[in-house]
């Protein structure tokens, strides 16, 4: 698990959404350590599809922001840190 090798830094909203993961999930890195644009499924953190469950709950109950599992672009929305955290902030403004 190769969480690490990101150039770039968490903006302070990918920071609360990853220390958020962190604890829902019960991880084994530290919010720090969840690159942003690193993959949270397969070689990235390594989640599953028990974990995007998790996730929804999550974004739903602490931001008001639906994912729907037959939704189209889960992939791009799941694939990081960033895309999920860019989805809740356009979704969020929106509501």
């Amino acid at each position: 698990m190769n969480t690490t090798r990101s150039t770039t830094s968490q903006t302070p909203f990918e920071h609360e959404v990853a220390e958020r993961l962190v604890a829902a999930l019960q991880l084994e890195v530290t919010a720090e350590e969840i690159a942003p644009e690193a993959p949270l499924f397969g070689e990235g953190l390594g989640l599953d599809s028990i974990d995007a469950l998790e996730i929804a709950l999550l974004v739903g109950r602490d931001y008001g922001v639906t994912l729907r599992s037959d939704a189209p672009d889960n992939q791009q929305i799941f694939s990081s840190l960033r895309a999920l955290c860019q989805y809740i902030q356009a979704h969020r403004a929106a509501g």
